[in-house]
């Protein structure tokens, strides 16, 4: 391969975290400045949900750990402290690949005990951030699931899944697929500074219409929205009227919740850059994790109505056809 010039050893014992999940190599390239890529071979391809989740799926399959798009409120960067890295700037640039995932994922398939439940990607980290372009493990991921007659369903903020539209439409001939983009961000500047590796909101814009061509119902995930930042009406209602031009069938719409130590690193970029917010955020989350039930209630009556005026439709969780990666967390707020 010709990434072997650019490998990193690691046999001095310094990565035991990736050692213990099946380390085979560590790869950086000019062509991914400042990402290292840590190759593994995975033991199992499928995780099951816990049924106290109420979220409507039992599997996931997530071929990628850690994720170049550095949104600064992901939920899923304490997932990288069991592998010995930050939720920080590791999470964004220690990536973990699962090299053998397909062949594990076929595997698995096909004992005589899958019973064809509907599998979620896109539940942790990102299908189609950077790293995707490289390693190409989505095409056969989505084979392996169309093949064997399940059904799936992908959420991103990647526009590389145009690459595989073509593979997605076919599949939805064989199974149910259904597809969702994420799009909470709707103002350039505030995009850069909150989700800073991730496609601009008008490129998202555009593949949710190259995903309506192609013949696929979308939905737009509007989440999560954040506290005195995107919350307002005004941003509101142009995000969700631009979100219907570009062709989406509905949106789920909740506000940001903060475990972990995802709240620790979101509050000091926020104390950077918004400072003015820190006190406020402070309160609202004096509690714990999740936005109390008032603010929830108010985002709620301010979104509903704009949904409506822009014929878009809403959906509560358990209705929720495509889930969003936050919602895999047991005490999610409501959704729309």
């Amino acid at each position: 391969m010709r990434w072997d010039s650019q490998q990193v050893r690691v046999d001095d014992g310094a990565l035991p975290g990736l050692e213990r999940i099946g380390l085979v190599r560590s790869v950086r390239t000019p062509q991914f400045e400042g990402i290292t890529f840590h190759e593994v071979l995975c033991k199992s391809a499928l995780n099951k949900v816990p049924r106290a989740s109420a979220l409507p799926f039992q599997y996931t399959v997530n071929g990628y750990r850690g994720c170049s798009h550095a949104c600064r409120y992901c939920f899923a960067r304490p997932t990288h402290e069991y592998l010995e890295f930050n939720c920080g700037n590791d999470f964004d640039t220690q990536v973990v690949v699962k090299t053998n995932i397909v062949d594990v994922l076929r595997r698995e398939l096909s004992r005589p005990s899958w019973r064809r439940d509907t599998v979620a990607l896109g539940t942790n980290t990102d299908p189609y951030q950077r790293a995707e372009g490289r390693y190409a493990l989505m095409p056969g991921i989505i084979n392996a699931l169309t093949e064997s007659g399940t059904p799936l369903s992908i959420l991103t903020k990647g526009t590389l899944l145009r690459r595989d539209l073509p593979l997605i439409a076919e599949a939805s001939a064989h199974v149910p697929v259904s597809v969702s983009v994420s799009l909470a961000v709707g103002d350039p500047e505030l995009h850069k500074q909150v989700e800073p590796g991730t496609p601009s909101p008008q490129a998202r814009l555009a593949l949710i219409a190259a995903i309506r061509e192609a013949g696929l119902d979308c939905h737009v995930m509007v989440a999560p929205v954040l506290p005195y930042l995107t919350d307002s009406v005004e941003h509101l209602d142009s995000l969700l009227g631009q979100i219907a031009a570009a062709g989406a069938n509905g949106v789920t719409v909740f506000g940001l919740h903060l475990r972990g130590s995802t709240r620790g690193w979101f509050m000091s970029w926020l104390g950077q850059i918004h400072p003015q917010l820190v006190g406020k955020y402070r309160e609202l989350y004096r509690r714990g994790a999740y936005l109390p039930a008032s603010y929830r209630n108010e985002l709620r009556a301010r979104a509903a109505p704009l949904i409506a005026s822009h014929g878009l439709r809403g959906t509560s969780r358990r209705s929720e056809p495509v889930t969003a990666r936050e919602a895999t967390d047991t005490a999610a707020p409501t959704l729309f």
